[in-house]
């Protein structure tokens, strides 16, 4: 597996999203799930494939459900009532993907939400996730600083170098990067704060 993929349910329980991932009929399932105070359920062994990424792409690559672990984190989602991670969550989080990646050679610029893969399609873990403090305890990436943003001209090759796909809008590529890497401002437009942030993200990824 060469991929991490971090979700939320975007269900109103925890315990109706434990119910769905664990039936067959559903034909959805993830590797794990983590609830709102820190439980890890084990749904999916880490070396059997789980569908959890649906129609997917990153750096070149489709269908990754096939090579990738995929880990639901409990949150109602924009549809049900959005709501910051509490912090037992974030922590349970941070040490379930640490051990994931002692296992397996998942590079940092590959640890992926669930929205990077699918930008036409999710919103999810979405802006409200700290991939900020995952980075600092190990987990993905962060920029440490910015450069001068660039010129908009070069936003869609900037995205291309960090992993997005190509033949989606670029308001709906920028609105993808922005819920992850900027979000504090997700509309899909490409201002100078946005620029920059893609600057510093495409060092980060090419460099990784």
């Amino acid at each position: 597996m060469d991929t991490l993929v971090l979700h939320y349910t975007g269900m109103q329980t925890g315990a109706a999203a434990l119910a769905r991932l664990r039936d067959p009929g559903a034909k959805v399932s993830s590797h794990y799930l983590v609830e709102e105070d820190g439980a890890v359920f084990r749904l999916v062994p880490e070396d059997r494939r789980a569908w959890h990424a649906g129609v997917s792409h990153w750096r070149g690559r489709a269908g990754l459900n096939d090579t990738s672990i995929g880990i639901e984190i409990v949150n109602p989602g924009h549809e049900w009532g959005y709501r910051p991670f509490p912090a037992l969550q974030m922590a349970a989080v941070c040490d379930l993907c640490l051990a994931i990646l002692g296992r397996h050679p998942v590079a940092a610029r590959d640890v992926v939400a669930h929205s990077d893969i699918a930008p036409d399609r999710k919103q999810d873990p979405g802006e409200l996730f700290d991939w900020e403090g995952l980075a600092a305890n190990g987990v993905g990436l962060w920029p440490a600083a910015l450069p001068a943003a660039p010129d908009p001209a070069a936003a869609p090759g900037l995205l291309a170098a960090i992993g997005y796909r190509q033949d989606l809008p670029l308001p709906l590529l920028l609105t993808a990067f922005q819920r992850r890497w900027r979000p504090a401002q997700v509309d899909g437009q490409a201002d100078a704060g946005t620029l920059a942030a893609l600057a510093a993200v495409a060092a980060l990824t090419g460099s990784d």
